[in-house]
């Protein structure tokens, strides 16, 4: 079940690619049932009623990673910051699988996984109940008519500016300079702050950063990586 009046474009493209290997298909099975966040599927929640997210992750800060590719950044992070608990949206299975494949090898216990739709999480979480939200490398929609299916516009930020705390760090990471400018022209208008001060500050990668499969290949084929920083008013 999807959101009655959610628009039928998405954001995201493919949700499954090749077939599985049969390890993948036994995280799944095994593993991602335990690492729900539970309440976020409308099949799980019709009402839907919000997280309750001191019962997942008691009183930790919460992060929130839209989209998390094959799950490199999610689970250095987490194993980085044992004090904090973040939780993972992305529909494309083949990269849910594996992510679980690296929790399993990191032995990382402070993620919860969400395998669809991060709109769906939108729905149910708090209100200023997020610390920090990544948007690594998301799907570029090139041309000009999809641009609207990006994610850095106001269907997507004004409600993700609502689950974000005031001072909230919000770090875009992308290799298309027309998502910049994109993302500079929109984010700011759902209610943030660019932090950059000079031009390292977008040219080079946080201090915690890891680099991942999407960058590597932005920067075989030549494309320059862009790390932009807001913080939420």
């Amino acid at each position: 079940m999807t959101h009655p009046d959610r628009p039928r474009r998405n954001f995201y493209g493919r949700i499954k690619g090749k077939s599985l290997k049969s390890s993948q298909k036994t995280y799944l099975e095994e593993d991602l049932g335990a690492l729900s966040p539970g309440g976020v599927s409308w099949e799980e929640n019709p009402d839907r009623v919000p997280l309750d997210l001191a019962a997942v992750f008691g009183d930790r800060p919460v992060w929130l990673e839209v989209g998390f590719g094959g799950g490199e950044h999610m689970v250095h992070q987490a194993a980085g910051n044992p004090g904090v608990g973040i939780i993972g949206a992305e529909p494309y299975i083949n990269g849910v699988a594996m992510l679980l494949g690296k929790i399993r090898r990191a032995g990382v216990e402070n993620l919860r996984v969400y395998p669809g739709d991060v709109r769906d999480l939108f729905d149910v979480l708090p209100a200023a109940s997020l610390d920090r939200a990544f948007l690594l490398y998301p799907d570029p929609w090139p041309k000009t008519r999809h641009h609207r299916r990006r994610f850095v516009t106001p269907e997507h930020l004004d409600p993700l500016a609502r689950v974000l705390k005031p001072g909230a760090i919000f770090r875009v990471a992308t290799d298309i300079e027309d998502y910049v400018r994109q993302t500079l022209e929109e984010v700011p208008k759902a209610g943030f702050d660019w932090l950059a001060e000079r031009p390292d500050d977008w040219r080079e990668p946080w201090d915690d950063w890891i680099s991942t499969r999407y960058e590597q290949k932005a920067l075989r084929d030549g494309r320059r990586p862009h790390y932009l920083t807001f913080r939420r008013r």
